[in-house]
């Protein structure tokens, strides 16, 4: 049965489920239906949704919490890390539907050994242009299963108000010894790019 955890929480991942080694890492979102109706509501296509393209990420940490490589980092212009040990799913547009918008493959095993932490992270794709912020997203969370047989391990929903944030550190996977575990993080940031995050590691 999945742990649900609240924001703040740390988990063991690998010592509580011993043999595991690879893992998906699904983060999923919902865009906020506009409540329409009325005379305005009507003339402005009330109760259409805005089409906010959330993209995750995976930022590789070494040592301190800094980036050593610029290809550290996953995503959808990049998705699969140098060693092969991560591999993105590609870019969901839209978030509509139910269930993960976007995978994230990791086999902890291939994570080099400079590798100390995995950061989870959700932007808006040109978020400053579009005008869009995370107040137009609801239901966001991050999970992990263990893939050998499709069980969720762990679940935590970012229930926050992140209204104005357009970044969100959703997660971070990080070594314990020669364990992993799991951080529930849910910080919102205004970080107006990837790009912005990752210099924040550099």
């Amino acid at each position: 049965m999945a742990i649900n955890l609240q924001k703040g929480q740390r988990v063991d991942l690998t010592k509580s489920n011993p043999g595991l080694t690879k893992i998906m890492v699904g983060l999923g979102w919902d865009p906020v239906q506009s409540s329409g109706g009325g005379l305005f509501g009507g003339l402005f296509g009330g109760g259409s949704t805005p089409n906010v393209d959330c993209d995750a990420s995976v930022i590789m940490l070494g040592e301190n919490d800094k980036l050593q490589n610029n290809k550290d980092v996953v995503y959808f212009g990049n998705l699969k890390s140098a060693d092969g040990s991560i591999q993105h799913s590609g870019d969901n547009l839209t978030g509509a539907g139910d269930g993960d918008d976007e995978q994230v493959h990791v086999d902890l095993g291939r994570v080099p050994s400079h590798v100390h932490k995995l950061v989870f992270v959700v932007n808006i794709y040109d978020s400053v242009k579009r005008k869009q912020h995370f107040g137009m997203i609801r239901n966001a969370f991050i999970r992990i299963v263990n893939p050998s047989n499709q069980q969720t391990l762990l679940h935590y929903n970012l229930t926050d108000d992140y209204s104005g944030k357009t970044c969100l550190v959703a997660g971070e996977l990080y070594r314990h010894g020669t364990e992993w575990k799991f951080a529930a993080v849910g910080n919102g940031t205004n970080a107006a790019s990837l790009g912005e995050v990752v210099k924040s590691f550099s």
